[in-house]
This record gives structure tokens, C-alpha cells and sequence, in this order.
């Protein structure tokens, strides 16, 4: 019988991408109605689409069985969101205010608003997560209703690669499906891992993967750091492999025999030699040094992060270890060599019951990102929704055709007037600074023709042709060169005193007075 009310969701890992069909039961467990997988290692990188087409088939290979062991076709899917670029970094947004006033929503959701608005480097946001405010003096993490002057507002915002969203949507929908939302695999693994109590208490959960390693770090129910390591189990296989042995004989000796921790031991046998089947042998404590040797750099790569979100001695729950990787031999003893800390768990499944027809989900670790994005999703992903007759479903099928046609015209639509937009402003632009240009010029011009009548006058002047000198003066004025008004009044000021001094009436005038003045000299 064909299932119709279910949730689907997508993992995409670096070795394996897996899906999964549940449905949500009223006691809080799910039952898993479908589960499949289809290896990825040539598609899929440290948790990063590299090749488009491949994923694109391996996608369609994973619904596909889903949808037959449903007998139902799928809609949509959950995605999780991982990989070697995924990280934390810190931000402070700050508000001083006039006077003290009530802090309100309005004003949290402006500082959060201008912490998404931050510039980022071919990277994007895909979640925030709210620290504490700092207000007056002290810390709060509900700061609404509190009255001040100042407010710090403190975040960690979780960046990745910006090419994350689209390369899966582009894949999914070439697929023939939609991506119902983006999850991030971190934040729903450690929803389904760890306790209350550990998130409040302070924990790391250490999510070992293939390719990567993933770290998130949680203190009073918040998470303060994250990062990924671009370290996983697979280095160890290629360790082993570098001996000249076939890469699936080392993954099978890894699985066989390796361990992260040998405790010391008076009784070696130095000849001891593990082989698979016949077909390749390694002498066990070299097998040893080479696994140890590569656990010992992941784990001190896991520490150094631990260390940098600085809460390494506030983690009063210990660390949490999960994924693939976490079924090492003796991991948790090597995490208590390199941190110090003892209180270590393995996660082998997460904290939600499941009910499993098919015995899919191994309690092994590596499926519990995919159950927390299971657990995650809301919205039913079926194709047909079995409270509507086929009719109805074809109708809202031709219904959202019809919507899509319009949103693609749309698109198309404003593109174009973006399209003339920018070409206008482009052209107005070009515009300008071509006016501009011939403004410059012409200034210039005017600036040579301003100095050239200046010179002009002066030269008039020497000749005593103050009239044709003034009028030079004039026809440089009429330019009006800025530049050159204050330097024209005072030539104009000297050349017509020089005029009024040099009439015929002015020279009788200063002749007779020097006259009477030698005649006066006379009498005395």
C-alpha cells in the first residue's frame, strides 16, 4: 500500500549520500518507512559537491528507491548542509543610545539585522546564533525590557561557502525534485545527541566523518563555536593503503584490526601480522603506529579548536563523540590522553526512538545527522496529499505550473529592466563624464584665453593705452574664470588709476602744483 503522508530527508556525505522516509508518531518517535544509499567519492568531497552531474545521478538513484519502497512519489526532501568550509566567527553589534530607554524587539532585531548585513568574502550566512547582550555592566540573554544607554549585542554566525545552497538546489532540482529546506548537519545532529543537561552543562560534540571532522562546541544551551576539520577515517585508509596495499584490503584492515589507543605491553610480539584473506598482510605494530599516528593528529586538530572557542575548561559534561569514525577501538581512551578530560561518550544513536521495519538505521553513529534531519523536518514530502483526490492533485499540480511559468516570467522580467537599468545608468554615467571632460576643457580654455588678455593689457598698459588696456580687462572678466576675479580686480584698480593720472588735465594739474610748490620754496 502506497505511503502519503511521510517526511524525506537527504545527507550528503563525503562516502556515502544515504536518504531517508519517516513518519512522526504522536509519542515523539518516528518510524523509518524507507532508507537508501549510493557511494559518493567521486562526487562528493570533504562534505563539498565538486562534480554537478554525478551527485546529480546519485541523487536521483537514492529518491528513486525511496519512492519505491514507498510506492509513493516524493515532492521534496530536507538537505543537510556540511563540509570543509562550514565554520563559526564572532561579531559584536553595538547601539548607544541618546538616553536611557527600555530596550525593545525593534531594537534586538535591528542589531541582528546589521550583523547579517556584515561583508563576507565569497561566503555566506546560513545561521546566526545569539550569544549574550552586554548591557551596562552585565550579561543577559533575554535583554528585552531592560532599561539603558548601551547595549553590546554578542553573536557567532555560521558562514560556508556561497556556492553550498545553489550547487545542491541545482543538483536536486535536475534531479526532478525541490529541496523543502536547508539544515545544517551540525546543529540537528547535536538536537538529537546531546542531552539537555550536557548543553547546558558545557560539552563538545565531535561529529567523526570520512572526510572531515566536525566540532561544536555548546555552553548554557547555546552553541559557541564551530568548526570542521578536513580530517577524516578515510585519511587513515590511505595511510595504510600508501604501503602498496589495495585501498579497499586497507579499509578492511582498518576495520579489522586497527585501534586509536595501544596500551603499552611488556609481551609484544614483534612478528605479529594481520591479513585479509591472503591477499595482503602488515605487521601489527606497524599497523598500530600508522593508525595511532594519524587518530593522534585528528584529535589534537579536534583539542586546538576546542581550545580556540575558550571554553575548553568550562566543558562540565565532558565530550561527545558520534559519527562513522566513532567505533574506533579504544577512541575515547586516545581523547583522554591528548585533552585530559575523562568524561568521554560515544553517541551510537541519538536520543529519539525510532521503529524500523527494514532494520536500516545501524546503531552505529553514522546515520544520526541523517535521522536529526529527519527529526527536523516538518512539512509532508509526498507528491500526491492523501487528503485531496487525484483530481485535486493534478489540478494543484497545473496550479503550481501555472505559478512557477509566472515566477520564471517574471524573473525573466525584472532581469531585463535590471538588465536596461544598469545600461542606462551606465549610459548616464558615460554621459557625465563626457560633460564633465568638455566642461574641463572649455574651463581650461577660457583659463588660457583669461592669461593671454591679462598679458595682453599688461603690455597695453606699459604703452600707456590704458583705455584698449581696460578693455582687455573687460573681455577677460566677461570669461569669469574664478581663478583669475580677484587677480583682474586689482589689475583693473592700477590700470585706471594709471589712466586717471595720466590724463592731460591731471599732468597740468600736477605741473602747476609742482610749480607753486618750487615758488613757495623760493619765498621761504
Amino acid at each position: 500500500m502506497a505511503v502519503t503522508d511521510f517526511i524525506a530527508a537527504i545527507e550528503l556525505g563525503s562516502s556515502k549520500i544515504t536518504g531517508v522516509a519517516g513518519k512522526k508518531n504522536a509519542d515523539g518517535s518516528i518510524h523509518i518507512l524507507a532508507y537508501a544509499s549510493e557511494h559518493s567519492s567521486d562526487c562528493i568531497r570533504k562534505g563539498i559537491i565538486y562534480n554537478l552531474d554525478k551527485t546529480t545521478q546519485c541523487l536521483a538513484s537514492v529518491i528513486g528507491k525511496l519512492e519505491e519502497q514507498l510506492q509513493a512519489s516524493i515532492k521534496k526532501v530536507y538537505v543537510g548542509i556540511g563540509g570543509q568550509s562550514l565554520r563559526s566567527i564572532r561579531n559584536t553589534e553595538t547601539k548607544q543610545l541618546d538616553t536611557e530607554v527600555k530596550i525593545s524587539q525593534a531594537l534586538i532585531d535591528e542589531l541582528m539585522k546589521n550583523n547579517r548585513e556584515m561583508a563576507l568574502m565569497d561566503q555566506e550566512m546560513l545561521a546566526v546564533e545569539p550569544q549574550e547582550y552586554k548591557v551596562g555592566n552585565q550579561l543577559t540573554t533575554e535583554p528585552v525590557g531592560i532599561p539603558t544607554e548601551h547595549i553590546e549585542a554578542h553573536y557567532v554566525n555560521i558562514i560556508g561557502r556561497n556556492t553550498l545552497r545553489s550547487n545542491i538546489r541545482q543538483c536536486v532540482r535536475q534531479a526532478g525534485y525541490e529541496v523543502a529546506d536547508y539544515l545544517l548537519s551540525p546543529i540537528v545532529t547535536a538536537n538529537i545527541v546531546l542531552t539537555a543537561s550536557e548543553k547546558r552543562s558545557g560539552c563538545a560534540l565531535v561529529d567523526l566523518g570520512a572526510d572531515t571532522t566536525t566540532v561544536s562546541v555548546y555552553k548554557n544551551n547555546i552553541l559557541r563555536h564551530l568548526a570542521v576539520i578536513p580530517l577524516g577515517s578515510n585519511n587513515i585508509t590511505k595511510d595504510i593503503a600508501s604501503l602498496q596495499i589495495e585501498e579497499e584490503d586497507a579499509e578492511q584492515l582498518k576495520l579489522r584490526y586497527a585501534s586509536a589507543y595501544t596500551e603499552p605491553s611488556e609481551e609484544e610480539d614483534i612478528n605479529q601480522e594481520y591479513a585479509i584473506d591472503g591477499r595482503c598482510s602488515i605487521r601489527a605494530r606497524k599497523l598500530e603506529d600508522i593508525v595511532e599516528a594519524r587518530t593522534l593528529e585528528i584529535l589534537e586538530n579536534v583539542w586546538n579548536q576546542i581550545k580556540l572557542s575558550g571554553y575548553s575548561n568550562e566543558l562540565h559534561a565532558g565530550i561527545i563523540l558520534t559519527g562513522g569514525a566513532s567505533q574506533l577501538p579504544n577512541l575515547n581512551k586516545a581523547f583522554i590522553t591528548v585533552t585530559k578530560i575523562d568524561k568521554i561518550r560515544i553517541a551510537q544513536t541519538g536520543n529519539i526512538e525510532l521503529t524500523d521495519d527494514h532494520q536500516d538505521i545501524t546503531p552505529n553513529g553514522s546515520q544520526n545527522t541523517l535521522i536529526g534531519l529527519l527529526a527536523a523536518g516538518k512539512d509532508n514530502c509526498c507528491k500526491i496529499d492523501p487528503h485531496k483526490s487525484q483530481l485535486s492533485w493534478i489540478q494543484q499540480q497545473e496550479e503550481e505550473d501555472e505559478v512557477q511559468k509566472k515566477a520564471e516570467e517574471e524573473r525573466k522580467r525584472k532581469e531585463e529592466e535590471e538588465r536596461r537599468k544598469k545600461e542606462e545608468e551606465e549610459r548616464k554615467k558615460q554621459l557625465e563624464a563626457e560633460r564633465i571632460r568638455q566642461e574641463q576643457e572649455r574651463a581650461q580654455k577660457r583659463l588660457r584665453e583669461c592669461e593671454a588678455l591679462i598679458s595682453e593689457a599688461k603690455r597695453l598698459a606699459e604703452r600707456k593705452k590704458y583705455k584698449d588696456a581696460l578693455s582687455k580687462l573687460e573681455e577677460a572678466k566677461s570669461l569669469k574664470v574664478a581663478d583669475k576675479e580677484a587677480e583682474l580686480d586689482d589689475l583693473y584698480q592700477t590700470i585706471n588709476k594709471q589712466k586717471s593720472e595720466n590724463t592731460p588735465f591731471k599732468k597740468l594739474f600736477n605741473f602747476l602744483k609742482t610749480e607753486a610748490d618750487e615758488m613757495m620754496k623760493g619765498e621761504n
